[in-house]
C-alpha cells in the first residue's frame, strides 16, 4: 500500500504537478478509501518527503555509476556520464526534480532521511570533482558543476528547451551537446 500511494503520487506530481497532490487525491487515484495514505503518511508532506528522499537516492545511484573508475581513468568520459545520469534523471522523472529542490515546498528538517539522501548525493558530486581536479577548489569547481547541470536540467525540463525538444532521447542528445564546451573549459583547468 506504501508502494502503491508513492507511485501514484509520483504520477500525480509529473502530470498535474504539486497542486494536485492531496490526500484524498491520492486515495482516490490509488483506488483506495480516504483514510489509507494516512495509515502509512501522516500528512502530505510527509508523502513529498519521502518523494524527495527516493529521489536523491536514485540521483545519487545515477551519480555513483557515472563515476565508476575506469581503466584507464578517462575524465572526460567520467564528467560526460556524470552530466548525463544528472539531466537523465531530470527528464526521466521531472515530478522529483521539480520538488527535490525547493525548500518551501517540503520543510526538510522534519524529515533527517531526506536531509541524508540530499547529502549524499551532493557527496557523489563532490566525489566526481576530486575525481577530475583533485582536492584543490573542490567546493568552488563543485558549485560550478552543479548550477551548470542543474540550470541545463531545469531548462529542458520546465523551460524553452521542453517545447524545442520533444523526445527524451533529443533532450539527452542537445544536453550533452550543449554541455559539451563547459565540460571541455573544464577539463583544461589545471590539476
Amino acid at each position: 500500500m506504501r508502494k502503491l500511494i508513492l507511485e501514484t503520487s509520483e504520477h500525480l506530481l509529473q502530470s498535474e504537478g504539486l497542486q494536485a497532490l492531496s490526500m484524498r487525491e491520492v486515495a482516490r487515484r490509488a483506488g483506495v478509501t480516504h483514510q489509507a495514505p494516512y495509515h502509512h503518511f501522516p500528512d502530505r508532506e510527509s508523502i513529498i518527503a519521502e518523494l524527495v528522499t527516493q529521489g536523491f537516492e536514485d540521483l545519487t545511484r545515477r551519480l555513483a555509476k557515472a563515476r565508476q573508475p575506469r581503466d584507464p581513468i578517462d575524465r572526460r568520459a567520467t564528467l560526460e556520464a556524470s552530466a548525463e545520469a544528472y539531466v537523465g534523471f531530470a527528464i526521466d522523472r521531472p515530478g522529483l526534480f521539480r520538488i527535490m529542490f525547493r525548500p518551501e515546498q517540503c520543510d526538510l528538517s522534519r524529515f533527517p532521511r531526506a536531509i541524508q539522501a540530499g547529502e549524499a548525493a551532493h557527496q557523489e558530486l563532490h566525489e566526481m570533482v576530486r575525481m577530475l581536479h583533485g582536492e584543490k577548489n573542490a567546493g568552488n569547481l563543485a558549485l560550478a558543476y552543479w548550477a551548470q547541470v542543474h540550470g541545463m536540467a531545469c531548462l529542458i525540463v520546465d523551460g524553452p528547451l521542453n517545447l524545442q525538444e520533444a523526445s527524451a532521447r533529443q533532450k539527452r542528445a542537445f544536453a550533452r551537446q550543449a554541455l559539451e564546451p563547459f565540460g571541455m573549459a573544464m577539463l583544461a583547468l589545471p590539476r
